[in-house]
């Protein structure tokens, strides 16, 4: 996860992993650069998460074929290639290595 995110311009914050076992991540805190962020941890044996890959995010961009083009250089599977939306903006979905699906749009809630 933290490969793809830096890849798609997430800056990482803070990251803390497991004294134990390096390659588990305990709590991360990345940074979207125009604003917002993410946090996550990695899928504990005894988690409130049955699965990983269930989880939908979207992303506010002005940058919507920069973001998605990064996603997909990543190793991202394309779910809709960027368009115009009848809501407004652009926006384009892919799911992520894990199966994380995500949608890039310009469109920001009010």
């Amino acid at each position: 996860m933290i490969g793809w995110l830096s890849a798609v311009g997430f800056a990482e914050h803070a990251t803390y992993r497991s004294e134990t076992d390096p390659g588990v991540v305990e709590h991360a805190e990345w940074l979207w650069p125009p604003g917002g962020g993410v946090m996550f941890g990695s899928r504990r044996d005894a988690g409130a998460l049955d699965n990983v890959g269930g989880s939908a995010v979207y992303l506010v961009t002005d940058d919507v074929e920069g973001v998605f083009t990064r996603a997909v250089e990543a190793g991202a599977t394309v779910e809709r290639e960027p368009a115009e939306q009848p809501y407004g903006g652009r926006g384009a979905s892919v799911r992520d290595p894990e199966g994380n699906h995500w949608s890039f749009g310009g469109y920001q809630p009010q």
